[in-house]
């Protein structure tokens, strides 16, 4: 018997041409014969139509007839939209909220049901070889350095895949390719393939993947579809049984700098967190990493000696081998991230093959070849040291009013959450508000036709009075009185003190996938605000002392109940660095400051959004509707 296809692109992904929704589907099949293809793995394999905008997925009736013919049911492509798809992830999280236990019950360790997962979809040892990848785990930096990384590489001329996490906006963000995120119909295309064989595959001990195994496994798919070059892959949580620890034989390795986060996981001194990162470490595999404390580099060197890992360290970049070109990632700590990817590029081209073609002397780092220069400056993370200067104030002023009838609101956006990233969240703000002529930023909320005269207007206005706002959240697994502390006392010694801190809920949730395009609830009066009023407390007794009790009559501190308009409500600017507010939502919160400014046209509130990637990645979503 003889089957044949339309089109067959590698790695069992059908491709069909696009049809009517109204039209009847069936299809007949040709391909080659069975003893070169498996029937029964056919029979598993799924036709992806790719509509206009939407992607319909006919699933494959695993009956054959003699003839050879396949019947297929059509499906309404509305059931596979992409909010849909979000649906189908936000059912992947076993837990409620970080830091509870699973609900799932195992009867196999992580990486063997990750190993089976792949397997499930086609992944053999060969096509992720072909991968040629780069690992990277650590506590602060590992985003921007695979970042770094793949535009090295891109700058090179090879085709990168990068999967790096959280997403901020839209889990699209977590894979890109070429240096962009996957588009809305490849993403689709790719999801719901590999959604549908690992459903036909449950067994019961094998449930679905949980949401970032299920994430892992995608992004290995998508890349060997796509055919990389190079994948740039970042560690989710540790290292040794983290999920994307599947991986057993990358290029190189590397180890970003190392601190206390995640310690009801990966354990309470930097000894157990330093082992659970040396756990990507692979016999004879290079590696690197980046000077870390004693402790912590001692377990590094150690484990790697067992393995039989070559291990490096690399000292910061300095700035001078950029001849005059700046990072494309903001913060001093970036020339450490740098650094990193440097040596992880080099190392990939030295070990595959390239090396020559850039660098004479592979020990060299002093005369940097121009696709790296070009691959550092260029290099962008959305939510990690970025200036996001809001036009909106701008666009909606009246026609009689003068140009300069505003004031500007600028956000410093950075989803610093661990002790060690909160310090150097707070020196990067410090300097970038004392230096803002010199400090690039993005436009959102006016054209691109006149975003270049925004940024002029903004400089220009030098005689404005500037103002500090902090605007604050973090998990209640992390610990705000850690946490708080690294930015009251960093920004103070640096004499930048906040007129006002405020504190609100996130609109994300622990258990929910959105995308860009999800619809923000208006409803916050079932919004518990008790996180929050604890935070307020917190600051004020850093800010006004030990003994210090909150006013809540006092215009020192604000806050409104859930069933009340914040935005309605105004609030006396003043020096005080103990100001705070809490309001119920961050909608709210965004209003009231955007009403703040275009009260007040001689105002430049400088606005510091951290505590929390979902705090950041909340806020841009509403900046950008």
């Amino acid at each position: 018997m003889l089957v044949n296809v339309n089109s067959f692109p590698r790695h069992d992904i059908y491709a069909a041409s696009p049809i009517n929704k109204r039209q009847k589907i069936s299809f007949t099949i040709k391909t080659r014969t069975i003893s070169s293809y498996n029937a029964d793995q056919f029979m598993h394999d799924h036709i992806v139509l790719s509509l206009r905008h939407k992607t319909l997925i006919s699933h494959v009736i695993k009956e054959m007839g003699s003839d050879g013919i396949l019947e297929t049911k059509a499906y309404d492509p509305s059931l596979y939209s992409y909010e849909t798809a979000m649906e189908a992830l936000s059912s992947l999280i076993t837990r409620k909220k970080r830091g509870e236990p699973s609900t799932i019950v195992e009867k196999y360790g992580k990486l063997d049901r990750m190993q089976m997962y792949v397997e499930i979809l086609g992944i053999k040892e060969e096509h992720m070889a072909e991968l040629k990848i780069i690992h990277v785990a650590g506590t602060k930096g590992k985003g921007s350095t695979c970042v770094f990384s793949e535009s090295i590489l891109r700058e090179c001329g090879f085709r990168t895949g990068l999967f790096i996490s959280p997403h901020l906006i839209d889990v699209r963000e977590r894979f890109r390719i070429d240096g962009l995120e996957i588009s809305e119909d490849k993403f689709l295309n790719y999801f719901w393939e590999c959604w549908h064989r690992l459903k036909e595959n449950l067994l019961k001990d094998l449930p679905m993947p949980p949401l970032f195994q299920f994430l892992t496994v995608l992004a290995l798919k998508i890349f060997i579809c796509e055919k990389v070059d190079v994948a740039i892959i970042e560690v989710g949580l540790g290292g040794k049984d983290d999920s994307t620890n599947v991986i057993k034989k990358p290029v190189v390795c590397g180890i970003c700098s190392l601190g206390m986060d995640h310690m009801e996981i990966l354990g309470n001194t930097l000894e157990e967190i330093a082992s659970h990162k040396a756990g990507i470490f692979k016999p004879l595999i290079p590696a690197f990493t980046v000077y870390q404390p004693s402790e912590a580099i001692n377990v590094l060197k150690k484990r790697a000696f067992e393995s039989t890992v070559p291990l490096d360290m690399v000292s910061p970049l300095d700035p001078k081998e950029l001849k005059g070109v700046e990072l494309g990632l903001a913060g001093d700590h970036q020339f450490i991230n740098a650094a990193l990817a440097i040596a992880l590029c080099k190392c990939w081209l030295q070990e595959t093959g390239n090396m020559k073609d850039y660098f004479q002397n592979k020990n060299s780092r002093s005369n940097l070849p121009e696709p790296f220069l070009r691959g550092l400056s260029t290099a962008h993370l959305s939510g990690r040291a970025q200036i996001v200067y809001d036009a909106s104030v701008k666009s909606c002023k009246l026609l009689d009013e003068q140009e300069n009838s505003s004031g500007d609101l600028i956000f410093y956006l950075d989803g610093a959450h661990s002790p060690e990233s909160m310090e150097a969240c707070a020196r990067w703000f410090s300097k970038a508000v004392k230096e803002s002529k010199s400090y690039r930023f993005e436009i959102i909320g006016e054209s691109a036709e006149n975003s270049g005269r925004s940024l002029e207007r903004e400089n220009l206005h030098s005689r404005k009075t500037s103002k500090q706002f902090l605007l604050f959240n973090c998990m209640e697994v992390r610990n705000p009185h850690v946490l708080l502390p690294q930015i009251v006392n960093n920004c103070a010694s640096s004499g930048v003190h906040f007129s006002k801190a405020i504190f609100a809920p996130t609109m994300s949730k622990y258990n929910k996938v959105t995308s860009a395009a999800s619809l923000v609830s208006s409803d916050t009066a079932t919004e518990n605000l008790s996180w929050q009023f604890s935070l307020q407390k917190l600051w004020e007794k850093l800010t006004l002392g030990k003994d210090a009790a909150i006013n809540l009559e006092s215009n020192k501190t604000t806050t409104f109940s859930p069933d009340v308009d914040a935005s309605q409500k105004l609030i006396s600017l003043n020096n005080h660095s103990g100001s705070t507010a809490v309001f119920p939502s961050l909608p709210s919160t965004i209003k009231w400051l955007r009403d703040t400014v275009r009260r007040d046209p001689s105002l430049r509130l400088q606005v510091l959004v951290t505590g929390s990637l979902h705090l950041v990645g909340d806020v841009l979503k509403l900046l950008k509707r």
